[in-house]
């Protein structure tokens, strides 16, 4: 234990621990971890041609084009963690993205929904490598509210895809086909593969990496899940991680169907990408103030009880269009605070278990918010009762789950203010 502790205070921290400056550190990571995004929303213009071209009967079967990424992103996390670990991050992150952008290829290949949907998982799977890789790096560069305030501009360039990402999808449909969408995606990802390879370094010293063993995995995973704040928070990201995909399933339905927005959808969803970015870019600003607990717990607080005003509506007739838009963007800025912070809190007691951690995390709160949320995609009926029935029982439920980890203390915490948490060394 003491080399392991001596090395890693050695270690030099920020972005020059895998020899980048922090400009360069937060776009590389930003755009990788914004493949996963993209992977997604390029998709939502597209939904409608993809089930007329493979003869799918039921408009909400669709979804599943979205749902699936989800569950193969969300189950595979549990293992590249425990490989992060063990070999460090650096290799298996290559490896993700170079089966990521294999793996989209082979989907601009298929002319069969079922072999879509499976392709679809199996992306899932590349893009969670590079997910808990890219993620574990941020944790070894920085702690406590440094790691809060990076992830936050990370999130700000992040969330740029989501703004532009179906206007793409859009563009490609209307002057090709879908199949180019994956074309595009699978270059996209093999650039960022190569650049991983000339420019990134280990951010894991080989001393403070766990052998790979059975025993290993478990003292790991134990340690991770009787953390008390690690699992609060871990079935706060699960709630949240419902949100948006209920929204992001539903989306193309509600703009569409609801409100017959038409070629006008990449536009609406941009406005709600925009306002997640504004919110990310207002939280890393404002949490070295305040602090990630502060913020979070009036968020999700606010967040309920705004969903809470949504489903009143919904329930007396559908509410006018600037309403429901204004309410949808609104809730979204409060997700993204949430998301970040949240992430951030359920890591700080983690140290050296950041790729465990992150993939234990990982693997419940998107598998589990992937199931919910698809439930509640499905259940809709052309009619915004659904979505906001599910928001508010997310937002109530997560509540609870943060009052259990606190032990009913919200807004602050013991260490939440401690100076070594900005030195970037926090834990419980």
């Amino acid at each position: 234990m003491t080399s392991t502790t001596t090395s890693t205070s050695e270690a030099p921290m920020g972005a020059a621990r895998i020899h980048l400056g922090f400009f360069e550190f937060v776009i590389t990571i930003a755009l990788m971890t914004a493949t996963v995004a993209m992977a997604i929303d390029i998709m939502l213009p597209a939904l409608p041609s993809i089930g007329q071209s493979l003869n799918v009967t039921n408009a909400n079967d669709t979804q599943l084009v979205i749902a699936v990424f989800f569950l193969g992103f969300g189950c595979s996390q549990i293992v590249f963690g425990s490989l992060s670990d063990a070999f460090g991050r650096r290799s298996l992150l290559v490896a993700g993205l170079g089966f990521f952008s294999v793996t989209l290829f082979g989907a601009a290949l298929t002319d069969s929904f079922e072999m879509l949907l499976v392709l679809r998982f199996v992306q899932g799977i590349g893009a969670a490598a590079v997910r808990i890789t890219t993620m574990a790096i941020v944790r070894d560069c920085f702690g406590g509210r440094e790691m809060a305030r990076v992830m936050s501009y990370i999130m700000i360039v992040f969330m740029i895809v989501p703004i532009v990402a179906p206007s793409i999808g859009q563009a490609v449909v209307f002057y090709a086909n879908w199949h180019w969408i994956f074309i595009l995606l699978g270059c996209v990802v093999g650039g960022l593969c190569l650049w991983a390879m000339a420019r990134m370094k280990e951010s894991q010293p080989v001393e403070d990496r766990m052998p790979l063993s059975v025993r290993s995995v478990v003292s790991g995973f134990a340690t991770v899940l009787t953390n008390r704040i690690t699992c609060g928070y871990m079935i706060g990201q699960t709630l949240f991680t419902a949100v948006i995909c209920a929204y992001i399933v539903t989306v193309q339905q509600i703009f569409g169907e609801v409100y017959g927005l038409g070629d006008w959808l990449p536009i609406a969803f941009a406005g709600t990408a925009g306002g997640i970015a504004v919110a990310n870019f207002a939280n890393g600003y404002f949490v070295r103030s305040f602090g990630m607990r502060r913020i979070s717990h009036v968020s999700m607080i606010l967040f309920t009880l705004l969903s809470i005003l949504g489903l009143g509506l919904a329930l007396a007739g559908t509410p006018a269009f600037v309403v429901s838009y204004l309410l949808f963007s609104v809730l979204l800025m409060f997700f993204a605070v949430i998301g970040t912070n949240f992430t951030a809190i359920s890591l700080e007691p983690m140290g050296h278990l950041a790729g465990t951690a992150t993939a234990i995390t990982g693997f419940v709160s998107t598998t589990g918010g992937a199931l919910i949320g698809g439930a509640v995609g499905q259940m809709f009926d052309g009619t915004l009762q659904p979505i906001f029935g599910g928001f508010a029982a997310f937002g109530f439920v997560t509540v609870l789950a943060v009052l259990w980890a606190e032990k009913g203390k919200l807004f602050t915490h013991p260490g939440d203010d401690h100076a070594a948490l900005e030195a970037g060394g926090g834990h419980m």
